[in-house]
């Protein structure tokens, strides 16, 4: 089969180029296209209940995370200069397109009693700047009497004070969102030194905006570096130029096609999808250089350059289409995660490594049989004392101290599994930032001084109508709003039982001590004044906004701290149970959600599933691995040196102190996906071999070592260094998985090296008997004699 693949691919040479030219054209068209995901990913599937509730809440109640606030800790706030560029600055916001409202302590609403029209007017505090300090300080007088912003929007003791800007959902799930953020950012520094403090920056908003900025500039970056880093490790393995160009031509063009496919299946580009082009050209490097290495090694045997491609091809090409395969089956079982994040990330990777096979086993041919006879110079690294060196230590070890080496792993899987079992799970909404960054500077900032930005949501269905507005439901929902809040993590809350105290405040003509529920002879005349204000204007619109046209579902709100899963799992078991005491089940129907309980599901179903997804790439590669080699025992042989890697990485977790969460758990089938290509690779020649040398053991085992073991040493260290590169990463998690896949795949190597020919020795004379009767001998030797 391969003897015709080769001469196809030598005789539509021309063909083949024209045709990836074409497709690599449309592939970069479609690339210009790809639009960034600027929403959180979804971590759920659709059919959660989680997820169905949590998109429930935002229909009848709008989005829970579309406010960016801007905190200033300044105690001479109402001195009028100061005041005066606190307001200025918060006009120019308003004028921003993509800003729906603006408030502050300078643009704040209030509700004035209405005799005339029985009704409550809802207005700004002040129309405009005060003229005079002292009109500021009696502006500062009534500011501080409404009750309903302490603690929200300033903290008079703390001199520190919010602007809270709410923006327009359209533009939230659209790329202007980065660019509103920017012109936010930009506006706000240039009012810092009026305002003669730095101004400090949160919400969701402005969190996923600048993920979903960084996630472009860094997939950007990264292929540069990956395209840097492995042009000069094959550059110093190789020295030529020439060969370098090849390998950067194949990757390059395989890169702009894991572009293209992000926009042609209709995909969006997200943290995930964005490492899938370095991770092409990574992978697309250890292909070129296994095909080189034998290109070179077949020339300089019998110097015949168009026999040597046909070689390659033959030879390695189902070695190299199985380690591709493979390799795309670790990604693949990504797609059995019910998370479009997930799926996405494992079709566009899984499909663009087998688009990289076949552009390796196309080009590096054609292109070859293009460009000149390899000079001794460019063959004269087979033959460097370092490489002899290195693979003679290697079968010395093998043959002679193989008890050693078992002792070895053994006492490395024990420690690695003591240090597996000290992993924890834990994961935070802006865990990805690092330790430096002012998102999570600003983000501390806010958790210090209001307990947080990240939304909190208790939905409380009074099961009849108007029955949410009752004295019993009013009394229960300030109950709960005292039990939640006094845990430290949670804010202050917003809910209808804070309107209505500030409409009974209103009433008695804005007195602060008047800010309690109405007792049940004020209730009447009070609402009957709020019921009075019609259907439209701000006012309605705030009231919309907490409860349904019916009065029978209502919210409270909550913004609260990031303070990880493991601790929002303990606070949500706590909170449940006192929340069905204060409303009980049979009379009320309350439900817990917003963002940070979604993110905390989504968390906890990643975890569980990817773990599910590794076990499925494992028993893919294994069933991949048993149609090579015909051989269930010569299979669980082959697996041994790929999963002692994982236990020493998880080891390596556990003692570290990296938690499990969904971009570390990532590093197990990304790994094994891609460091059982080194025992393909050995194992098909190993098979060579044995078929070759009448099916002696050790001699087979030795040749298969000189052969592929300095392409398996190159493509790790290829693959080490190319990985190496997520380390440069502004983001923790993509941090955490480039170090841990780097020491994966080296440890593979010398597992793959070192143990797997040692377990072929001991244990391969039963298997190889029964393997010798089921083998269709398909030696590259008697393809040779049909050329002939």
């Amino acid at each position: 089969m391969w003897q015709t693949v080769a001469r196809i691919i030598l005789k539509n040479r021309i063909a083949i180029l024209v045709i990836i030219g074409l497709i690599t054209i449309l592939m970069g068209y479609k690339a210009t296209s790809v639009k960034i995901r600027y929403d959180f990913a979804a971590l759920l599937p659709m059919t959660d209940s989680t997820l169905i509730n949590y998109k429930a809440f935002k229909q009848k109640f709008g989005e829970d995370g579309d406010v960016l606030v801007i905190g200033i800790e300044n105690e001479h706030l109402f001195r009028k200069d100061v005041f005066d560029a606190w307001f200025d600055l918060g006009e120019e916001m308003r004028q921003l397109e993509g800003v729906e409202q603006v408030v502050s302590a300078a643009r704040c609403y209030h509700l004035v009693r209405n005799d005339s029209l029985k009704r409550f007017d809802f207005k700004l505090l002040s129309e405009g700047k005060p003229a005079t300090q002292a009109e500021l300080d009696s502006l500062k007088d009534e500011i501080v009497k409404l009750k309903f912003y302490d603690k929200l929007m300033w903290d008079e003791e703390s001199h520190i004070s919010v602007m809270a800007i709410t923006m327009n959902a359209k533009v939230l799930d659209s790329k202007k969102r980065v660019a509103l953020t920017d012109r936010i950012i930009a506006t706000g520094q240039k009012y810092e030194g009026r305002l003669g403090s730095k101004l400090r920056y949160s919400g969701m908003p402005y969190i996923r905006s600048i993920l979903a900025k960084v996630v472009a500039d860094e997939m950007v970056l990264f292929i540069l570096y990956a395209i840097l880093v492995t042009g000069f490790i094959m550059l110093l393995f190789f020295r030529s130029f020439k060969v370098v160009m090849v390998a950067m031509l194949v990757v390059g063009i395989g890169a702009i096609w894991s572009i293209g496919l992000v926009s042609l299946f209709g995909f969006q580009l997200s943290i995930l999808t964005g490492l899938v082009p370095p991770l092409i050209i990574v992978i697309g490097v250890a292909n070129c250089i296994f095909l080189l290495n034998k290109y070179h090694t077949e020339y300089r045997l019998h110097g015949n350059k168009i026999k040597g491609l046909q070689r390659v091809v033959r030879k390695v090409g189902r070695a190299t289409l199985l380690t591709n395969a493979t390799t795309a089956a670790g990604f693949a079982t990504f797609t059995v995660v019910e998370s479009s994040v997930m799926r996405e990330f494992g079709v566009v990777a899984a499909t663009s490594i087998m688009f990289i096979f076949v552009l390796s086993i196309l080009l590096v041919p054609i292109v070859f049989s293009f460009l000149s006879e390899p000079k001794a110079r460019h063959v004269k690294h087979l033959d460097r004392d370092y490489s002899k060196t290195f693979i003679s230590k290697i079968v010395e070890i093998v043959l002679s101290y193989r008890t050693r080496v078992y002792w070895f792993f053994a006492i490395v899987v024990v420690i690695g599994i003591y240090g597996i079992t000290l992993i924890t799970s834990n994961g935070n909404i802006v865990d990805d930032f690092p330790e430096d960054s002012p998102v999570l500077a600003d983000l501390a900032f806010f958790e210090k001084n209001f307990n947080g930005v990240m939304p909190f949501e208790v939905q409380i269905d009074a099961l009849k109508p108007d029955k949410a507005l009752s004295p019993a439901t009013l009394k229960r929902i300030e109950k709960l709003q005292d039990a939640i809040s006094a845990y430290p993590q949670f804010s202050r809350a917003v809910s209808m039982a804070e309107v209505v105290k500030s409409l009974k405040q209103a009433y008695y003509g804005g007195m602060p001590s008047k800010y309690s529920l109405p007792n049940g002879s004020e209730r009447g005349f009070i609402l009957s004044y709020a019921n009075n204000n019609g259907d439209e204007g701000k006012g309605n619109d705030m009231l919309n906004s907490f409860i349904d046209s019916a009065k029978q579902v209502t919210r409270v709100s909550f913004q609260m701290k990031d303070v990880g899963t493991d601790e929002m799992d303990r606070l949500l078991a706590e909170i449940g149970p006192r929340v069905d005491s204060i409303f009980a089940p049979d009379k009320y129907k309350t439900l817990m959600t917003g963002t940070s309980v979604v993110y905390l599901r989504g968390t906890d179903y990643l975890v569980k599933n990817l773990f599910v997804s590794l076990g499925i790439a494992v028993v893919l590669i294994a069933i991949l691995m048993a149609f090579m080699f015909r051989s269930w025992r010569m299979v669980a042989v082959s697996l041994i040196p790929n999963i002692i890697p994982l236990i020493i990485t998880g080891a390596l977790m556990g003692f570290g102190g990296i938690t499990i969460k969904p971009s570390t758990i990532l590093v197990f089938s990304i790994a094994f996906g891609i460091s059982v290509d080194d025992t393909i690779h050995f194992l098909a020649k190993y098979r060579q071999e044995l078929e070759a040398n009448a099916w002696k053991i050790k001699r087979s085992v030795i040749l298969a070592l000189h052969e592929v073991g300095l392409s398996m040493a190159y493509t790790s260290i290829v693959l080490f260094f190319g990985f190496s590169i997520f380390n440069l990463s502004t983001f923790g998690g993509t941090k955490a998985l480039g170090m841990l896949v780097s020491i994966t795949l080296l440890v593979a190597m010398f597992s793959n090296l070192i143990l797997l020919p040692s377990l072929l020795l001991t244990l391969e004379r039963s298997m190889t008997d029964k393997y010798k009767k089921n083998t269709v001998v398909d030696s590259p030797e008697s393809e040779d004699k049909k050329l002939s």
